[in-house]
């Protein structure tokens, strides 16, 4: 089962495993993105993401059928969070099953990447000493 979400509630990781799961597979990879306690060598208390959610969805599930595609996934779950993160929360996730190790490892690689670059999603840093400052990549999601 296939899931492209983008929530503001925890990441359940079991879900992921569960909606992955498939007797004809013979491999599973995993990614979490977890919140760092640093960015670019600045004290970090926690992150604050947004995003463009029916686009974001509609992105996720198209880097989902680009996954099946070019690795051969079965099944493909990608969800980011939104809203306030502390430090050691999960804040993105990509999980793939495909028939073998190779083709699961690339998947999962792949996914992160192309979320990362393609998503409209952005961060904002809260750093330690009170000050937050937002960070995006100018020339993601195709924009400029």
């Amino acid at each position: 089962m296939d899931v492209y979400r983008i929530t503001k509630e925890p990441i359940d990781v079991e879900e992921a495993l569960q909606a992955i799961a498939d007797p004809a597979v013979g491999a599973q990879a995993i990614f979490l993105g977890t919140v760092r306690n640093e960015f670019e060598g600045k004290s970090s208390q926690g992150l604050y993401y947004d995003a463009y959610v029916g686009l974001a969805e509609k992105e996720l599930a198209q880097i989902g059928a680009e996954l099946k595609d070019e690795f051969g996934a079965r099944h493909v779950v990608l969800i980011h969070r939104t809203g306030d993160l502390p430090v050691g929360a999960i804040s993105v996730l990509v999980a793939v099953s495909t028939g073998h190790r190779p083709e699961a490892f690339e998947a999962a690689r792949h996914g992160i990447d192309r979320v990362k670059a393609r998503v409209p999603i952005w961060k904002k840093e809260h750093w330690s000493d009170g000050g937050d400052a937002w960070h995006h990549d100018p020339t993601a999601f195709g924009l400029t």
